[in-house]
């Protein structure tokens, strides 16, 4: 029994064997931290989701109060309980707004497939493919996504009036096919990929084309979701490119209709508003019925690392 004791108290200096747990105070004061930081943690998400849902649900509101009481201003808005569809029956019935959801159901849609076959392809060339000026068009991917596509918008309208495209749908959708973020966020997904498929699918005589169809693609399905997501709302969203490229009011995307919409309406506050709500609308519901996908992509592409 005393040379048990005494060979525990050689190796550690003390009576207390190496496996021992940790005293009483330590752990007690892990936990006293962990607790404060999760109610910190709390706290901060509660703020921001407060600060997240105010605008929201003020604009919901204004949407469904008359228009002749949101012109008089925000306490007349916050008294008035009188809730109205005139604001929503008015866009419905007087505009061109099935066109339009349409038309960016469409531009989105087409600009998503084409796109993630693009990206990923481009993707995987970097990351798995050795070739001359590998690193230059890594660091041009990198330098696009620094320029802003404002920028750009003059060049891409002569581009396109030259090869005869303006008013289609086809100039809206092949400038926003190279989303060069989606590039970034394949390669980090691919880079993260053991080679061992890969090299298994090469000795069995696979061609490159195959282990990207029936190898890395199968496996990026989640980071595919997640990014087929974003770049449909970045569509939809995007206002200036249509603005420009397109004049036929019944090609018009989302954001250029209710553009003119609110420039015809001038002080109508709850028709501005009421539009504006119709075109967050579909993405809304989009995101609740994928937020899983979302999640599991961006958790998954590497982004973190």
């Amino acid at each position: 029994m005393s040379a048990t004791t005494n060979s525990s108290s050689g190796r550690g200096g003390v009576g207390i064997s190496a496996t021992a747990p940790p005293p009483r105070r330590v752990t007690t004061t892990i936990r006293s931290s962990n607790r404060i930081f999760d109610g910190v943690s709390w706290v901060v998400l509660v703020v921001a989701a407060i600060a997240w849902l105010l605008p929201s649900l003020w604009a919901l509101k204004t949407s469904f109060t008359s228009n002749g009481t949101s012109a008089v201003g925000a306490q007349a808005i916050l008294n008035d309980w009188a809730l109205t569809f005139d604001s929503y029956l008015t866009l419905i019935k007087g505009g061109d707004l099935w066109n339009w959801y349409l038309a960016s159901a469409v531009t989105g849609v087409l600009t998503v497939v084409i796109s993630m076959f693009v990206c990923s392809l481009a993707a995987f060339a970097l990351s798995r493919m050795n070739f001359r000026g590998k690193k230059w068009a890594m660091g041009a991917i990198l330098v696009g996504i620094m320029i802003p596509s404002q920028v750009l918008i003059v060049p891409l309208f002569a581009e396109l009036n030259q090869m005869g495209m303006l008013g289609t749908y086809w100039a809206v959708i092949l400038p926003q096919v190279p989303q060069v973020i989606a590039v970034f966020v394949f390669k980090r997904f691919f880079d993260g990929l053991p080679r061992d498929y890969e090299e298994a699918a090469l000795i069995d005589g696979a061609s490159w084309w195959r282990i990207y169809t029936s190898v890395i693609v199968p496996m990026a399905r989640p980071v595919i979701a997640a990014m087929s997501i974003v770049t449909f709302v970045w569509v939809w969203n995007n206002l200036l490119l249509p603005l420009f490229v397109l004049s036929n009011p019944k090609l018009m995307t989302i954001p250029v209709g209710l553009a003119t919409v609110q420039g015809s309406f001038g002080q109508r506050v709850s028709d501005i508003q009421a539009s504006s709500i119709l075109g967050a609308l579909p993405l809304v519901v989009l995101f609740l019925i994928f937020q899983r996908q979302v999640i599991e992509g961006v958790a998954g592409s590497g982004i973190k690392g």
